[in-house]
């Protein structure tokens, strides 16, 4: 594990520095136990790109729901066209969606966010935990203008709540603008559902599109009254 001075001195170094050198840097240290989690979001997509440039056959894992668009799916064949990569999927345990479902419904999480919550965890967070495993360092599309619990991030982190593992935010000080100018100037492919008025995408019932004046986080639980319109995946429980 990284020192807090050694972490210091690290953020401090790649502050003002490309995505790629975060990049590089975590791909020489942590090779091969270092792996993207690829949600499907523009950002993930941006990253994608820029590891196929520096290692081959990248690792990435996509953790699917059960309940996730067709636009998301139709993506991951795109994905597995353009890219040569070690890609994974992961799923929750059945066991645990129909304990789950059977006990508080199909449609639990519009009725508190404490049952979104609970969804969202054995949906998502767990199917992580396993994704995880063996790995030395992971790497998010995470950047700090996201969301309001996001905009403390640095760009390398220790993950204490999955293992104290090195997280990495290559893209922590990326704009939306700068994402999007990337995708266009290197033909990077990205979910449809942008096009559809999407900002934050993740499962069909969870999701919505939103006005142009609208937070993009907007349409991600939006029946939710003061929450940290958070699934649990990026929990503060990093240095």
């Amino acid at each position: 594990m990284l020192s807090k001075e050694e972490l210091d001195s690290l953020n401090k170094w790649f502050e003002d520095k490309e995505p790629l050198e975060v990049l590089k840097w975590g791909i020489e240290k942590f090779h091969p136990k270092i792996v993207l989690a690829c949600s499907l979001q523009a950002e993930d997509l941006v990253i994608l790109d820029m590891l196929s440039k520096v290692v081959e056959k990248p690792k990435v894992f996509i953790i699917d729901t059960g309940r996730l668009h067709q636009e998301s799916y139709e993506l991951i064949e795109e994905i597995n066209k353009k890219y040569n990569t070690d890609l994974r999927i992961y799923f929750p345990d059945y066991k645990e969606v129909e304990a789950l479902v059977n006990k508080h419904g199909i449609n639990l999480f519009y009725r508190s966010v404490e049952l979104r919550k609970a969804c969202c965890e054995v949906r998502k967070v767990l199917p992580l935990r396993r994704a995880l495993e063996g790995m030395q360092a992971w790497i998010t599309g995470l950047r700090r203008e996201q969301n309001f619990t996001r905009g403390g991030i640095k760009k390398i982190e220790i993950d204490e709540v999955n293992g104290g593992i090195v997280k990495l935010n290559p893209l922590a000080d990326w704009t939306w603008e700068q994402v999007w100018e990337y995708i266009k100037k290197n033909n990077v492919p990205y979910n449809k559902l942008y096009d559809k008025g999407y900002k934050s995408i993740g499962c069909v019932p969870c999701t919505r599109p939103v006005k142009p004046w609208e937070h993009p986080r907007a349409g991600r639980w939006w029946w939710e009254q003061n929450s940290d319109k958070e699934c649990g995946l990026h929990y503060r429980g990093v240095k």
